[in-house]
């Protein structure tokens, strides 16, 4: 098997971007990944502890977010926004929390609760589950989906982190308990993702046009992907080897 794709999440469901290569850390998310997010203004969340979505503005409540492309630049911690829809926004999340704010609110359902400031969690990222997961998807899996809802879906749907070629669709299921070498890096299979309304989302307009929550369904189930923990401190990068160990 082999790594096609690596993809972070600077800003929690405030944009995605392509990577070549990260260097993976025991017990910590992918580098930069989730780092800040954007909570609502009915939400306790103030980056001094891992917190669940329910307390972030997120595409699963405003679709229009998952049309959001980021480019983070390390050295300043400066990220640069893009959305088909708005002007590009270059702003660091520490400092210009308010801009982020202000440039994310016509992008936010105006019935839901209402984002109101950027916070950052150190040492690891907000992911959706309360320990520190890497996301993996499967390329067959993903095309079974698009089989299953007789329509083509981006990949970027799905928000993963990490996604291979060469196995069988709904293998990885298959592989909860089981250790996985990723280039020089080794990582422990914890459990798989179960999906919301974010993945019906269209990621280049912002627009729900297919039900792939129906789509799984037919299965008897709501999941796609699986979360991994990093046990063992390594590099990965675009083409390198997946094996199971």
């Amino acid at each position: 098997m082999q790594i096609t794709a690596l993809w972070r999440h600077p800003i929690k469901s405030h944009g995605r971007e392509a990577l070549d290569r990260v260097t993976l850390g025991v017990g910590t998310t992918l580098p930069y990944d989730r780092t800040w997010a954007v909570a609502h203004d009915a939400a306790s969340a103030d980056g001094s502890e891992w917190a669940a979505c329910q307390n972030f503005n997120r595409g699963a409540k405003s679709p229009a977010l998952m049309a959001i492309t980021a480019r983070l630049d390390e050295d300043t911690e400066t990220v640069t926004l893009h959305h088909p829809d708005l002007p590009e926004l270059v702003a660091h999340p520490d400092r210009d929390g308010a801009r982020i704010v202000a440039w994310s609110r016509p992008l936010s359902n105006p019935d839901r609760a209402a984002p109101a400031r950027v916070v950052r969690l150190r040492d690891r990222g907000f992911t959706d589950t309360p320990f520190a997961s890497i996301s993996l998807c499967n390329i067959a899996t993903h095309a079974a989906v698009e089989q299953l809802a007789d329509s083509p879906l981006q990949p970027e749907r799905w928000r993963g982190n990490i996604w291979f070629d060469g196995a069988s669709a709904w293998d990885e299921f298959e592989w909860i308990g089981r250790d996985l070498k990723l280039g020089t890096a080794r990582v422990r299979v914890e459990e798989r993702i179960t999906r919301c309304l974010a993945t019906t989302v269209n990621t280049d307009t912002g627009v729900r046009d297919v039900d792939t929550l129906g789509a799984l369904k037919q299965l008897g189930h709501q999941d796609f992907g699986i979360y991994v923990t990093v046990t063992k401190a390594g590099d990965v990068a675009v083409g390198d080897r997946l094996e199971l160990i």
